[in-house]
């Protein structure tokens, strides 16, 4: 009797306890593993975008208290040609660089995607190989390809010399500047070359199949097979290799400011953006300017980003 009435006391008012405060330790353990993120993204990302936003319509030195000024920073960043004639040369140098680096980079990767798809053996090893520029310091990148560009003693010099080309002046001449600098993107290109080959996968094989049978060739089946099924692929690479050269940075920097060299070069060819915004903010103690050139940028790369939504091709239908 006893037993009978615990059992139904457990069954209406227990078990509902029991399994209440099981499902709150349930969730409190979520949130546990969820807090870690969520304080890095208020004190590492979302702070720091907001105190950039406050700073840009200031004028502010990092060495006394910021003065508020509205929005003279973003006025005289546009229109004053005086005291600020880098700003369109560096947004012009980055377009430059952009428009030359990003399609020489895709048609990199693709052809190395297509020359390892098409390899049977040893595929690991040539993904790994061309993938190591990507995750090499970006200052260790540099290095090596200054000692590369060496007018004298450089690899491709000697590489031109040995075919009997005129040697170049890689970084000495503002016209071989961008080129260079694209070079070293391509090479750099693995990235996109791994994302091209998972795309590469997932094409259905039977659509080779009875393109063979209709009597294609390899030019019609990577016309009207390959490239039309990697446009998902592509859109996503283009998007997000505009946003990464429109910010590059830190190769200009090694290659033009380490050694006592110029800030960007001869001429400033090589004067890109975001290596202006780091002089304006760490060179001239500009913090203002720099996080109001910070938020140009912004826009510039979510306006070309919402253009590509709109224009650009996403799906093979």
């Amino acid at each position: 009797m006893f037993r009978d009435t615990l059992k139904i006391v457990y069954n209406r008012y227990l078990k509902k306890i029991t399994m209440s405060s099981f499902r709150h330790g349930e969730s409190l353990i979520g949130i546990l593993f969820v807090t870690p993120v969520v304080l890095y993204f208020l004190i590492f990302l979302l702070y720091p975008v907001l105190g950039a936003l406050y700073y840009s319509f200031t004028e502010w030195n990092m060495r006394t208290r910021p003065v508020w000024v509205g929005l003279w920073n973003y006025k005289h960043l546009l229109f004053d040609r005086i005291n600020y004639p880098y700003f369109w040369h560096s947004l012009g140098v980055t377009a430059k660089y952009t428009g030359i680096a990003v399609p020489l980079s895709f048609v990199t990767a693709l052809v190395l995607a297509l020359l390892i798809n098409a390899v049977q053996r040893g595929q690991d090893f040539f993904k790994v190989a061309f993938y190591l520029p990507v995750i090499t310091a970006g200052a260790a990148v540099a290095t090596m390809w200054r000692w590369i560009y060496d007018p004298l003693y450089g690899l491709l010099n000697i590489g031109l010399k040995a075919v009997g080309l005129q040697p170049q002046r890689w970084l000495g001449e503002p016209r071989m500047i961008i080129p260079a600098l694209a070079i070293i993107s391509a090479w750099q290109c693995g990235f996109a070359m791994i994302v091209f080959l998972a795309g590469l996968a997932s094409i259905p094989s039977r659509l080779y199949e009875a393109a063979e049978i209709d009597g294609a060739g390899a030019w019609q089946k990577f016309r009207y097979i390959t490239l039309p099924m990697l446009k998902p692929t592509t859109f996503f690479l283009l998007v997000t290799g505009l946003i990464a050269a429109f910010q590059v940075f830190d190769i200009v920097y090694v290659l033009f400011r380490t050694g006592g060299g110029t800030i960007g070069g001869p001429g400033q060819a090589g004067l890109t953006y975001v290596l202006s915004l780091f002089d304006h903010a760490f060179r001239y103690y500009e913090m203002g300017i720099a996080c109001a050139m910070s938020f140009i940028l912004f826009v510039i790369i979510l306006i070309v980003t919402c253009l590509q939504f709109r224009f650009v091709p996403q799906s093979y239908e």
